[in-house]
């Protein structure tokens, strides 16, 4: 006995949209959301839906690039390293579409590496480009000459406001620093100091590291327990014995010091001196979740860990990127991603 062939209308009954909608989405007739479009086509693809969803939306041209402009993991430091997985996972959902993905590494408290890597790009001439813009005077630079070359852009990790990226997709900043402040303000005593430190060369310079501290510090004016010092020191990022004797002097001269929040993803360099230096009673607060952050997670030396899930954030931005190359969907202007709370209870890594 023949399959019953799907049709339009029994996509449309079990996705829960009209028939207009389902027909926009696989003959590529006006605009779709993203999650719309991608819960479609996944639908008609469960049902066999005929003929291939991929060549009726096939559009020229059939072949893109993007470049991919993020820093470059260093050291131990290997949250960098995992946006990339997020870009393969993508990747294998785009067939038979062919996509080239460049990537351009800068060194994250570099301008002139990050203005070498943007020349590279612009001369490689992409389609599209998903851009980590830690450095902010740098990526306004790159993102005018974007602009002009109308080359369409996503914002990762870190937002800029006033520009034309395409969209954005990450943390809140500022909720994730209250998000930190709230748990400090419940594993600290009240009447002790709190360190702030920022890892970082330049830090007016560095948009998510600011937006953390100024989330961190509107939780406290507006509604925390804490009433100890708030100490915000800046070390630079360097060798080993630079960073000690910089702590080693913060330490000396406040003895009162419950708690630290590390406002980047090194917190790890922070649990080392505290192991070292027979400090482990310290709270210690971080983010992200990667291996040298685990094992001391694990440890005991940091209590707990905010993420923002940079493997589905890289995934969600590339399939935006991309959908608008394609299909001309224009995403959501914002898009912010769950910020997770791990500790050694919920360790998932």
């Amino acid at each position: 006995m023949p399959t019953k062939k799907t049709r339009i209308k029994d996509i449309a009954e079990k996705a829960g949209v009209s028939i207009g909608t389902i027909d926009r989405v696989l003959h590529n007739r006006g605009e779709v959301k993203a999650e719309t479009r991608e819960k479609v086509l996944k639908i008609a693809k469960q049902m066999n839906y005929q003929p291939n969803i991929a060549a009726r939306a096939l559009k020229s041209p059939t072949s893109y690039k993007i470049a991919v402009m993020i820093p470059q993991s260093s050291g131990n430091n290997h949250f960098w390293n995992m946006h990339p997985l997020g870009i393969e996972q993508a990747l294998e959902t785009v067939a038979p579409f062919i996509v080239k993905v460049n990537y351009f590494n800068y060194e994250m408290h570099s301008a002139m590496d990050f203005m070498k890597n943007a020349s590279q790009l612009v001369e490689w001439k992409p389609d599209g480009v998903i851009l980590a813009p830690i450095l902010k005077n740098e990526t306004l630079e790159l993102c005018h000459k974007l602009d002009d070359m109308n080359i369409p852009y996503a914002f990762i990790d870190t937002n800029i406001q006033n520009t034309n990226a395409l969209t954005f997709i990450g943390e809140d900043g500022r909720k994730g620093g209250r998000v930190a402040a709230s748990i400090m303000d419940v594993g600290v005593d009240t009447e002790k100091d709190i360190l702030i430190v920022n890892i970082a060369k330049d830090l007016d310079n560095v948009i998510h590291l600011n937006l953390r501290n100024q989330g961190f510090m509107s939780y406290f004016m507006d509604s925390g327990k804490n009433k100890g010092l708030k100490i915000s020191v800046e070390v630079p990022s360097g060798d080993k014995k630079g960073i000690y004797s910089k702590l080693d002097t913060v330490f000396n001269n406040n003895k009162n010091i419950g708690g630290i929040m590390v406002s980047s993803a090194r917190t790890f360099v922070i649990a080392e001196y505290l192991k070292d230096r027979k400090l482990e009673d310290k709270f210690l607060i971080g983010y992200e979740v990667f291996e040298k952050n685990a094992q001391y997670l694990e440890d005991g030396i940091i209590d707990f860990l905010i993420s923002q899930r940079p493997i589905d954030q890289a995934e969600k931005t590339f399939k935006r990127l991309f959908s608008y190359l394609v299909h001309h969907t224009v995403p959501e202007k914002m898009e912010f991603q769950p910020i997770d709370i791990i500790n050694r209870e919920n360790l998932f890594i």
